[in-house]
């Protein structure tokens, strides 16, 4: 018998299958509808992931790289060795030190637009990957929504409610448990009659960073709304234009105020 394994598959989905297989590969996702959605699912994440991410890549270097001094020289012989012991201390050192560095040099400036920045990506990036989702989509759904909510908010440490929606069309979908740089964070899932979805991203752990108020970021084709109020940030984020996606963020903010 013919059978297609999921290496296949998952090279079918990153374009890399061989084509003596494609035939195979295509004639068996057309028996296995539900499999053929999975794998849509999965090209579209990588295509978002691709929107959000390729523009590093054009990104201009870090002014003080390009200042750094460029220095062309040879040790002497009777250096090798007093060079191969300063090496070898710098491997167990040097990343550390040199990360330290590249600290103390950073304007607070710099570094309050890092913390700015990083919320609106972590929340997009997470709204990318898991909205797509057919099967999956959350960890736990709203028909058990007391067990979710007391199970977040306690990983979090806060009573989390999540926002109704409903007046703006969308309806509770589930939620999931996710890591962030500073503690646990929360992923609510909502979605409207034609399914479109919107995620709103709760994240702990932001003790000492600025207050960012309420603002608005476009990740690729993601929109966000986010703020930071005292120890969490907060990130609504949908593939919606921005003036659609603020009016739900306004109603979202209002209801979360204390």
């Amino acid at each position: 018998m013919n059978t297609v394994s999921e290496a296949e598959l998952q090279a079918w989905v990153d374009g890399r299958l061989p084509q003596a297989r494609r035939a195979a590969v295509d004639d068996y996702l057309a028996a296995h509808p539900q499999q053929a959605e999975r794998l849509r699912a999965y090209r579209e994440q990588n295509v978002t992931l691709r929107a959000l991410f390729n523009p590093v890549l054009d990104e201009a270097l870090p002014e003080a790289l390009l200042q750094a001094p460029r220095r062309s020289w040879l040790p002497a012989p009777r250096m090798v060795a007093t060079l191969a012991i300063a090496i070898g201390a710098g491997l167990l050192g040097g990343a550390g030190g040199w990360m330290l560095h590249g600290r103390m040099h950073q304007s607070d400036e710099l570094l309050a637009a890092q913390l700015r920045t990083a919320l609106p990506r972590q929340a997009a990036l997470a709204h990318a990957v898991y909205s797509p989702e057919v099967r999956h989509p959350v960890e736990v759904g709203a028909d058990q929504q007391q067990h979710l909510v007391a199970w977040l908010s306690k990983r979090l440490g806060t009573q989390l409610k999540p926002p109704l929606l409903a007046q703006q069309g969308f309806e509770l979908v589930g939620g999931r448990l996710l890591p962030g740089d500073g503690g646990p964070v929360a992923q609510f899932m909502y979605a409207d009659a034609s399914g479109q979805r919107l995620t709103l991203y709760v994240s702990s752990g932001q003790q000492g960073k600025q207050e960012t108020g309420f603002r608005f970021a476009q990740e690729g084709p993601v929109s966000v709304f986010y703020w930071i109020d005292g120890s969490f940030g907060y990130a609504l984020s949908a593939n919606v234009p921005k003036a659609a996606l603020g009016d739900i963020a306004n109603a979202v903010y209002r209801q979360l105020e204390p």
